[in-house]
């Protein structure tokens, strides 16, 4: 790996964060998220025209500035710390990838081409508020042992082919298309976008597969709801479908499928994701902090500036260590999903979730931290400081939480047996422990097994026994995790 960016990369670093000083400070913020659309469009029309910033990812071949990963992290990574609202994320990095990894030449060339300046905004609709699930940044609440979606294992956060959920049924009435009924909530940009890729559940439960489905914001029966979000920045919709009528993102590869396609590229665009979200958290999180050390530095208390108390140095050296790990965190994830593999790249993958929890930890940190020694002001309305703090708890309630990012990682890692990988790191509620005799599936010991681990007991059959085998309480190595 080498860790120079190179004179491309820094341009595009140098070029969005002057811009956007210039376009984006917080009064700026504050007066987007009050508009119709949740973002300022000329903003992001000049960001679209003059730097290519929707299709940084894209290739050049639809009209994109054939850049990757990398390049798009380090974008996120300004916008971030400038907290910029804008469709760049549910555009860009959920749903472009999708339709260039799964869509038809046709549907490649009619929608590329526009996303990429900008003259197309997109959102990703995914049912029962599963949007990392169905990225694979956590494991499924269902307990699918290896996180991957296959059959019931697919449709479990797209509605499963039961009641709730999307679902999706031929239209029979005029023999081609598709037709949609459910409900979405939480969608990123899903008000304004004028694309909606949506998941739904073909098929019913038992030969059913989830598929992708684009839908036209102008839809008869399609009924979209601005929410009152958390972080405004990140406006979020409910987006009601009431027979609506779809196009099929790609093709059905044959009727009763498994939908195998569909979650392979779910999976490799949040591999992608989580190095491009875990890059904007640490912008955040570093714009943060340097304006907590500079209000520390002009804050007088008791004749001095309040950042000469150690006690304040102390805690901002910590945040200062969090954030500058996490960025090196996130540049690695970045530089691993670059390498490409898709969902088989298990490396970008596992970087990516560790990556994305540890930004979310700084970000949190950094936030809290600038509430907490900004004092009085910090919890005033008018200050940006508030802004920041919503934005790291939101993004850990729409991406995480963090335990879970890492438990995926470590089970994408294979650092857990069989036994548990269960929803929460248990095997069927039971901690991973199949006890069978004071002996569990993990080689370790069971709580009747501690009583008897002191040297030199045994049971009658162990090594003081008759037939001179080491017991279960003897010298065999106990694991913990």
């Amino acid at each position: 790996m080498d860790a120079a960016f190179t004179e491309e990369q820094d341009e595009i670093r140098r070029t969005l964060r002057t811009l956007l000083r210039e376009r984006c400070g917080p009064d700026e913020v504050k007066t987007a998220v009050h508009t119709a659309p949740g973002y300022d469009e000329a903003l992001w029309r000049q960001l679209a025209r003059t730097l290519g910033l929707p299709g940084l990812a894209l290739p050049a071949a639809y009209g994109g500035v054939g850049c990757g990963v990398t390049e798009l992290a380090l974008a996120c990574e300004e916008t971030g710390r400038v907290l910029l609202p804008s469709p760049l994320l549910p555009t860009a990095v959920f749903a472009a990838p999708l339709v260039a990894a799964l869509g038809t030449e046709e549907q490649r060339a009619e929608l590329l081409p526009r996303i990429a300046e900008g003259a197309l905004t997109a959102a990703l609709a995914v049912p029962g508020r599963a949007l990392p699930e169905a990225l694979g940044l956590v494991g499924a609440r269902d307990g699918a042992r290896n996180g991957m979606w296959d059959g019931a294992q697919a449709g479990s956060w797209a509605g499963g082919g039961r009641a709730g959920g999307v679902q999706a049924r031929p239209d029979r009435d005029e023999g081609r298309g598709w037709r949609l009924y459910g409900q979405v909530e939480q969608v990123l940009g899903g008000h304004s976008a004028e694309l909606l890729l949506v998941a739904a559940r073909a098929g019913g439960y038992a030969r059913g597969r989830t598929l992708l489905f684009l839908v036209p914001a102008e839809a008869d029966g399609l009924v979209r709801t601005r929410l009152t979000a958390l972080d405004a920045t990140r406006p979020q919709a409910r987006v009601e479908l009431r027979d609506v009528p779809a196009e099929l993102l790609g093709v059905d590869g044959g009727g009763s499928g498994s939908g195998d396609e569909v979650a392979e590229a779910l999976a490799a665009v949040g591999t992608a994701a989580a190095a491009v979200l875990a890059a904007e958290a640490v912008g955040a999180a570093d714009a943060a902090l340097a304006r907590t050390v500079d209000y520390v530095r002009a804050r007088e208390q008791f004749g001095r500036p309040i950042g000469s108390f150690q006690a304040v140095k102390h805690r901002l050296a910590d945040v200062y260590v969090a954030v500058q790990a996490a960025r090196s965190a996130a540049y690695y994830a970045a530089w691993a999903a670059a390498q490409g593999g898709g969902a088989e790249n298990t490396e970008a993958a596992v970087a990516g979730g560790l990556a994305l929890a540890q930004a979310l930890e700084a970000q949190r940190t950094a936030a809290a931290e600038a509430v907490q020694l900004h004092g009085g002001i910090g919890f005033t309305w008018e200050h940006e400081t508030h802004l920041y703090f919503k934005r790291a708890a939101s993004d850990e309630l729409l991406f995480g939480p963090v335990h879970r990012l890492r438990a995926r990682a470590a089970e994408r890692e294979g650092l857990f047996g069989a036994a548990d990988r269960a929803p929460y790191g248990g095997h069927e509620g039971r901690g991973g422990n199949d006890v069978h005799g004071g002996r569990d599936t993990n080689g370790g010991r069971d709580a009747q097994g501690v009583q008897g681990a002191h040297a030199g007991q045994g049971r009658p059959d162990g090594p003081d026994g008759p037939d001179g085998r080491d017991g279960p309480d003897g010298p065999r190595k106990a694991v913990a995790v």
